[in-house]
């Protein structure tokens, strides 16, 4: 197919139940072709800058709900050394938890070429090595690759959203989580659900189903079946799962198009033996996972994990993008 995007791709969200995280995406074309040039600084740390809809603002319980966001907000700019400033708008609305993306379309070469400048860890030359050179992606052939736009700063490609737009807006339902609005239910654990929205705005996620621009998000690159073979399908009979070297599992994906986001960890049932985690596509009640292969999957996206000081990485990079899109989870 042809590397211009579409006009008004559109994929419409599907039903929604508590406790569930969805995802759908929303592809607008805003007619933007940039080249861009940035240099990063010797030393800096990733930022998150929250703002609050007056949804949360007049919540009587606005201080707890704010606390929870400001601490999740805490842990990945205390892990992650990107000089880069993420914006991310928090609003109340309904579901479980949410969140809309902005992201951009970049010739897989290029976002390939920024990811090995960037890399810094042993995670990231582990996945790099399996990573082929191109031009085209490896997992269904396009020649390009649909990137959110806090990833492509991270990795050193100067992309922001529209004037006046976050990268982001997370929306909360407080009235099921602890804290929350007065009255909540209590069931799932506000900062849990904060932290999986948060890993999405930053870049996790997977193009499936509805495969935007015809291609793939920088998880689909880790995405394996049991044999060490690139899985990438809706077919709820194919098992895949998150990988760096191909054949050991971190993450078993939800892949059973159970209304569950394709980029998500399989969590209806959990498979045995595994607890709960972050970015389980179905929340567990009263579960309160910490961070942990979702670590792993931002390091090897484009962010730099603080596991031991280190220099920063100096990238230079120009690069020309075909578009500029919009994806949007619901849960």
């Amino acid at each position: 197919m042809s590397d211009r995007p579409c006009q008004n791709c559109l994929i419409r969200n599907r039903s929604q139940r508590p406790g569930l995280l969805l995802r759908a995406s929303l592809s607008l074309v805003l007619g933007i072709i940039a080249a861009a040039a940035v240099t990063l600084p010797v030393k800096a740390n990733l930022i998150i800058n929250p703002t609050f809809a007056s949804s949360i603002t007049s919540d009587p319980n606005a201080a707890a709900i704010e606390g929870a966001i400001n601490a999740a907000i805490g842990i990945y700019e205390a892990r992650f050394t990107d000089p880069i400033t993420v914006a991310i708008r928090f609003q109340e609305g309904g579901g479980l938890g949410g969140s809309s993306t902005f992201f951009a379309n970049v010739s897989y070469a290029s976002y390939l070429a920024a990811l090995i400048a960037d890399a810094s860890t042993s995670s990231d030359a582990t996945a790099l090595s399996h990573l082929p050179a191109g031009p085209n992606n490896p997992v269904n052939g396009n020649a390009t690759i649909d990137v959110k736009t806090a990833n492509l700063r991270a990795i050193g490609i100067n992309v922001s959203p529209p004037p006046g737009n976050p990268d982001g807006t997370i929306t909360l339902n407080t009235s099921l989580t602890s804290p929350g609005s007065p009255g909540s239910t209590g069931q799932y654990m506000l900062q849990v659900v904060i932290e999986h929205e948060i890993d999405e705005v930053l870049g996790l996620g997977s193009s499936l189903p509805g495969v935007p621009f015809g291609t793939i998000f920088p998880e689909d690159l880790f995405r394996y079946d049991a044999m060490g073979n690139r899985s990438f399908t809706t077919n709820s009979s194919a098992t895949a799962f998150f990988s760096i070297n191909t054949t050991t599992d971190l993450a078993q994906f939800d892949n059973q198009n159970d209304g569950g986001d394709f980029g998500d960890w399989q969590s209806n049932p959990l498979p045995g033996g595994v607890g709960p985690k972050v970015q389980d596509a179905f929340a567990t009640v009263g579960a309160n996972p910490s961070l942990g292969v979702e670590l792993i999957a931002l390091d090897v996206i484009g962010y730099n994990l603080a596991t031991v000081p280190e220099p920063a990485t100096l990238a230079l990079l120009v690069v020309g993008l075909a578009g500029l899109g919009f994806s949007r989870r619901n849960q």
